[in-house]
Order: structure tokens, then C-alpha cells, then sequence
């Protein structure tokens, strides 16, 4: 069985470990291990009645119950079935520009959007300094890459927390280039995990930026990627023509009703609000403890381990003996064969993966 781009991949795992795929403790998927909220399992279950019907496919209630989370018109949304779907949208978009700028190390499904409409890339790398990840994208002057110093005819894709390295960029250190380029694409899908007092999503300036789309996924904060769903915030003209583009009934009954129900559960999210910080400290200080290993500062719910030996061996070893599985970062050319990401579990699934580690 061909190995996984992706995390999350329990059938691969389980046929290379010899067990059941329940059997696995997966740490390659950056999900909640809080959810999925009861709200949503109860929103999910009131609509079973409901799927000998098409769902709405305006999603009114659904867009309407966003806007009031976001603050926001509600002909400024678009949900889609997961972020992916709304990617394939995008890197349309995008390759209708000169070229696209790509912070890497990226996120697969940006290359494979990218690719599907022979969008033009050039990437720029983030720098590792010390421990620390940082955007060689100088706030000061135009972005120049190669010999190409204008930008206001290219794209700019990035994502904020920054997957892999989990790296927070600040809401300031974004918004000069949406002055410098056609089109800046942020996706958000992990600012949820980071709490209100810190986050520094661009959804507040939206409205102010024609050219701004921020991409947000409501699979991974309520533990629900088996529902697809996703959603993009931008100008109204930008999604009325997407829509021209996309199938109908993007959006299945059951996923409409658990993300209307999620969002309005305050307890929920301020339960994982402060579950996370200290969960995750625990396991930053226990990977940084074994020799050889080193995990990197994150604002999210994984965290990128740089390690002295090859990962890709390491994730076999903790399959085989331990039923455990780590995302390797060989889809990640820049990282390769020495480095792994790990999502933040529960403190006993934590425990047990440093138990492991220790052992491998």
C-alpha cells in the first residue's frame, strides 16, 4: 500500500503495524482528542429525518450562523466541503495570475491545486534561525525572488499558524504584503486552536481588502474530518464567481447542522482554549528531554520535532512495536528525513508516545 502524503491514514498504517485500524493511536492527524462536541452529535442526529431532502443550497442558516461567529455579512462566506474544496477554487484563481509565492515548507493540497491549473510557483522558504522559524519576507521592501521584483501581478499563499512548524505570525507582519500583491490567500485552519486574546487572524480586516481570502476549517477544533467542512471569507464578487465554478450541495445535511451547533458552543471551545497550552507544554518538555530530538515552539496543536535520526525509520519502529503513528515529513521537501510532526493528545496518549520515543 502506497505510503500517505497526508496524515490521518489508519488503513496504511494498520496494514504496516499488523492490526485493526481502531487499534492505532494516531499522532500524524493535528485533530482535537476533545471532540467532536456533544452539541454536534445531537445537531447531527436531529437531521437524520432530513436527508430524504437536498440540503438548502444557499446554506442560509449555516452562512448566518458564521456571520454572527465572525461578525460579518453573511455574502462574505462560502462554505465548502472542507478546505480542500475551496483550495481547488482558489488555485484557479491563482493561476490566473502571473505566478504564485508559496511559504515553504507548504501544506501538499497548495501544490496540488497549484498544479491541477499549471498555476506558476515560485516559493519562498521560511528560515530556521536558532531554534526559531521566522518569514525571510522582508516587511520593509517588495518581495523579490529570482529576477522578479514586482509582485503586484502575483499571488501570495501562506498559512497562519504556519503548517508544519506551527509558527504564529503576527497580524502586522501580513497585512504590508496585501498593499504588494493581486491576491493573498491565508489559511487559517489551526488560528482557531490559538485563544482570543492571541489570535491574529486577518478576518477583522477582510472588508477592507478586496484581494484578501482567509480560508477557515471546522474539522480539526470540533474533531469532525469525516464531515468536510471548511469555509472562505472574502469580497461578495470573489464568491459569487466561485460559485459559478463549484458543484452543487458542496455542503451534506449532517455538516451544516454539527458546525451551527459547534459554533454556538462557547463551553466547548473555551474547554480546548485551555486544555491546549498546557498539553502542549507537557509534551514539548517531554520530547525535548530524550537525546536527539528537538521539538520547535508552536501556537497550535501539533508540534514539528526535528530529530537525529531518520524519522521515516522512527514512524515504522513506533507502528510495529508500539501501534503508534507520527506524521513524517517527507512530503515536505524541505524538512525530509529529519523531522516529524506530532498532534497534541490526551496527557495518557501523550505519555505513551514519549514512552515509545524513549524506546525507539
Amino acid at each position: 500500500m502506497r505510503q500517505p502524503a497526508h496524515g490521518g491514514n489508519l488503513a496504511w498504517a494498520a496494514a504496516l503495524a499488523g492490526c485493526p485500524p481502531d487499534a492505532i493511536l494516531d499522532f500524524s492527524a493535528s485533530i482535537s482528542p476533545l471532540g467532536p462536541p456533544n452539541s454536534a452529535i445531537a445537531a447531527i442526529l436531529s437531521q437524520i429525518g432530513n436527508l430524504k431532502h437536498y440540503p438548502d443550497p444557499n446554506y442560509s442558516e449555516l452562512r448566518l450562523a458564521l456571520s454572527h461567529f465572525h461578525q460579518l455579512p453573511p455574502e462574505w462566506i462560502m462554505p465548502g466541503n472542507g478546505s480542500a474544496e475551496l483550495l481547488t477554487l482558489i488555485g484557479r484563481e491563482l493561476a490566473q495570475l502571473a505566478a504564485t509565492i508559496l511559504i515553504t515548507p507548504a501544506f501538499g493540497d497548495y501544490y496540488r491545486t497549484l498544479k491541477s491549473y499549471n498555476a506558476k510557483v515560485l516559493e519562498c522558504p521560511l528560515s530556521l534561525v536558532t531554534g526559531h522559524w521566522s518569514l525571510v519576507l522582508s516587511e520593509a521592501e517588495v518581495l523579490v525572488i529570482g529576477d522578479l521584483s514586482l509582485t503586484k501581478d502575483k499571488g501570495l499563499l501562506l498559512n497562519n499558524p504556519h503548517n508544519p512548524t506551527g509558527k504564529l505570525f503576527s497580524r502586522e507582519s501580513v497585512l504590508p504584503y496585501l498593499e504588494q500583491f493581486a491576491l493573498v490567500v491565508v489559511d487559517e485552519a489551526f488560528m482557531d486552536f490559538v485563544p482570543p486574546n492571541e489570535e491574529q487572524s486577518l478576518i477583522p480586516v477582510v472588508q477592507e481588502y478586496k484581494n484578501l481570502v482567509v480560508l477557515r476549517s471546522l474539522t480539526k477544533f470540533y474533531s469532525l474530518p469525516g464531515l468536510r467542512l471548511g469555509y472562505a471569507i472574502a469580497h461578495p464578487d470573489c464568491l459569487a464567481k466561485w460559485q459559478l465554478w463549484r458543484d452543487p450541495w458542496p455542503v451534506n445535511t449532517l455538516a451544516a447542522a454539527a458546525a451551527i451547533a459547534a459554533l454556538q458552543d462557547t463551553e466547548f471551545q473555551q474547554q480546548t482554549w485551555a486544555w491546549l497550552p498546557p498539553a502542549r507544554n507537557q509534551l514539548f518538555q517531554g520530547l525535548a528531554e530524550i537525546p536527539g530530538l528537538q521539538p520547535q515552539v508552536s501556537a497550535a496543536n501539533f508540534l514539528l520535532v526535528e530529530s537525529q535520526q531518520s524519522t521515516s525509520q522512527l514512524q515504522q519502529q513506533l507502528l510495529q512495536h508500539h501501534q503508534i503513528l507520527i506524521r513524517d515529513c517527507l512530503s515536505f521537501k524541505e524538512l525530509g528525513d529529519r523531522f516529524f510532526r506530532v498532534a497534541v493528545r490526551s496527557d495518557s496518549d501523550n505519555q505513551r508516545l514519549l514512552t515509545a520515543l524513549k524506546e525507539s
